[in-house]
């Protein structure tokens, strides 16, 4: 499991999202706070986890961190809508930026586990062609 790359960018990524709960957005003003971002973490996060942990299935394993990454960034749309419409200009941590992290990191891990997936396929096919020639 942890000697594919996809499975350190989907640990940072899940790192970095389950950071965002102990963090602070703005000033003193918590992610956790607001339930809008409370929801969209604990999905996140609980979508993450599941990509990090089903590394046997590697097509549920892709469409999980897809959807993780669109979860995550409808999080950093909704931070950065927060940001620009607030008219007493706070000054926000870079706290706020993890989540686009996370979805770059996200789509990085989708890329290399079809890689592999393809892999597996295309091996597979060579192997069962092999047989019916014998």
């Amino acid at each position: 499991m942890w000697q594919r790359i996809q499975t350190l960018y989907l640990a940072i990524s899940t790192a970095l999202v389950v950071a965002m709960f102990f963090c602070n957005k703005a000033g003193d003003i918590s992610y956790v706070s607001y339930w809008p971002y409370l929801v969209l973490l604990i999905i996140s996060a609980a979508l993450h986890l599941l990509a990090l942990t089903t590394y046997r299935f590697r097509v549920f394993q892709v469409r999980t961190a897809v959807l993780a990454a669109i979860i995550t960034l409808a999080l950093q749309v909704w931070l950065a809508v927060d940001f620009f419409v607030t008219g007493n200009e706070p000054v926000f941590h870079v706290s706020a930026v993890f989540p686009l992290v996370a979805v770059i990191l996200d789509v990085l891990a989708a890329r290399s586990i079809w890689a592999d997936e393809l892999l597996v396929r295309s091996s597979s096919r060579l192997r069962s062609s092999k047989r019916k020639n014998h």
